[in-house]
């Protein structure tokens, strides 16, 4: 069942610590200020005094062309604009590349309480890293009951209802080589229009359950080999108890999809019943999936062997 998590923070300490940034100013409490919002601004526009669509959410970042033009300012125009600019009450401001930071926006800082941190980092690369670092941290999640194994590169999530045998055959898929994500419960994290991101919450990460035997620490037993923190979403396996009279589909030429998170991920339906083995279903699924996304259909070459030999 789906789990809806919803909005997430993310604290500025945390931030610092992930960047290594200077705090340049830093007022009382400023390391638990709570980020809500992935999005970054260069405030060009702003410190010429054009506010209209402005997101005073966004995190502020000063680069080298911004200097440039402050520079060319006095210190007390440049006073006025930092001042009209943190009265919209951002969230915190990184100079990159080490600039200096003017004397007067410090003074306004402080009049409005506002974090001044520094980064060696040049503007572009810094601002891509930070957007990607926030992407994760605040994306829309949903947890989902299954297991998420990474087989031949592929994230592979297998759903279905309790006691169908997913954990098991996710331990004979470690002992074939593969790597396990989570079990139990995946933490689905939406990172981007196109992605979607599994990991194990951390109080039960690597850990798995097997009717029988009770909890096995698998990093521990299998090596740091046979785990993996997070991956992303390629495919959705779906297991259930085979029922006599179903039609299965046995030729795949129509890909299946499921919804998660308003992205559609493949999916199959795998029946279970005594014989099946499971693991080597799964790495064929799993092959057979990377040759799909790589622009060959095993079903389509079929169909148009099929016509071929029709037409000759």
């Amino acid at each position: 069942m789906d789990t809806n998590v919803g909005n997430y923070t993310i604290k500025l300490k945390e931030i610092i610590k992930e960047f290594s940034l200077e705090v340049i100013y830093g007022p009382e409490g400023y390391e638990d200020m709570e980020l809500k919002c992935a999005d970054i601004n260069r405030p060009g526009l702003q410190l010429n005094g054009f506010f209209d669509y402005f997101d005073n959410e966004r995190t502020e970042v000063i680069g080298r062309v911004e200097t440039r033009f402050l520079d060319s300012l006095t210190p007390d125009d440049r006073m006025r604009r930092f001042d009209a600019l943190f009265s919209k009450g951002i969230p915190f401001l990184v100079f990159t590349r080490n600039l200096d930071v003017y004397p007067e926006v410090i003074e306004v800082a402080k009049k409005y309480k506002t974090p001044i941190l520094r980064t060696p980092y040049v503007t572009s690369g810094f601002m891509a890293a930070l957007i990607s670092y926030l992407n994760v941290q605040l994306a829309p999640r949903i947890t989902r009951h299954g297991v998420l194994v990474e087989v031949y590169g592929e994230g592979v999530l297998l759903l279905g209802e309790s006691g169908i045998g997913k954990s098991e055959t996710a331990i004979e898929l470690v002992k074939r080589g593969h790597r396990l994500i989570a079990d139990d419960a995946v933490e689905l994290k939406k990172v981007s229009a196109k992605s979607i991101v599994g990991s194990a919450p951390e109080v039960i990460r690597h850990f798995i359950e097997l009717r029988g035997i009770g909890i096995v620490d698998v990093r521990r037993i299998f090596g740091m080999g046979s785990v993996k923190l997070t991956e992303k979403i390629d495919l959705v396996i779906n297991l259930e108890l085979w029922k006599e009279g179903k039609q299965y589909d046995r030729f795949g030429a129509e890909t299946e999809f499921m919804d998660i998170l308003g992205i559609n991920i493949p999916s199959l339906t795998v029946p279970v019943k005594p014989g099946r083995n499971l693991a080597v279903i799964i790495e064929v699924a799993a092959m057979n999936n990377r040759h799909k996304k790589m622009g060959y259909n095993a079903a389509e070459e079929l169909s148009a062997r099929i016509r071929n030999s029709f037409d000759e």
